[in-house]
């Protein structure tokens, strides 16, 4: 089989121009939450894809702020939490998708409690609406970086403007990087994909994902 791909490949590179073989630059992709704005966008190559509305941490359990990476997607994953367990299903609190981050404990998911989206109101990860999580999950891969940003800058500005969503395809400059800053004790554990595989999952490392969180903290 090995030979047969070998072959393959060295007979298409014969019949190609050096400009046909040419390898296209990979998509960086950066995912920004405001958590000032409870807005996250999705950031492609400089151009912004996606706006959502976010649910981010309250006061007494505020979300991190700096640049962190996706290191695991779960799909209807299973929750465990203080030998609580709560399988795939409209009662689970990070609802059907789960996206975590190089901040252990951390991530970006879906909720049961709709009504707290726009609001302060995790344990400080970052909540989304489920059509918004569906819709979100498949454009992002593990590895992409994510910034959480507490307070309005230059560069939320471009993103969310007044509070309004920013017109598909705009372009905004390259996110500075953050320093992520010290956060309470983690509330909000990660999902497993089942109940046998829970103490693996906490000490899996965790993929790298383009997200950039602003927040807004009350």
């Amino acid at each position: 089989m090995a030979l047969a791909v070998q072959a393959l490949a060295q007979n298409t590179a014969n019949q190609s121009s050096p400009a046909q073989t040419s390898v296209p630059a990979a998509t960086k992709r950066v995912i920004v939450v405001s958590l000032e704005d409870r807005k996250l966008a999705l950031v492609e190559d400089g151009q912004v894809r996606k706006v959502y509305t976010v649910a981010v941490g309250k006061p007494s359990t505020p979300s991190p702020v700096g640049t962190f990476t996706i290191e695991r997607r779960v799909a209807n994953p299973t929750y465990h939490h203080e030998g609580k367990t709560v399988p795939p299903g409209p009662r689970n609190p990070v609802g059907t998708r789960w996206m975590g981050l190089s901040k252990h404990g951390y991530g970006i998911h879906g909720t049961n409690e709709p009504r707290s989206i726009g609001k302060a109101a995790s344990h400080g990860c970052i909540r989304m609406a489920k059509a918004d999580l569906e819709e979100l999950y498949p454009l992002v891969s593990e590895g992409d970086t994510v910034e959480l940003v507490g307070q309005r800058n230059q560069e939320t500005a471009q993103l969310f403007g007044n509070g309004e969503n920013p017109a598909p395809d705009t372009t905004i400059q390259p996110a500075a990087t953050l320093t992520a800053t010290a956060v309470p004790a983690i509330r909000e554990q990660v999902p497993a994909a089942n109940a046998n595989s829970t103490e693996k999952a906490n000490a899996a490392g965790h993929a790298v994902a383009t997200v950039v969180v602003l927040a807004e903290l009350l």
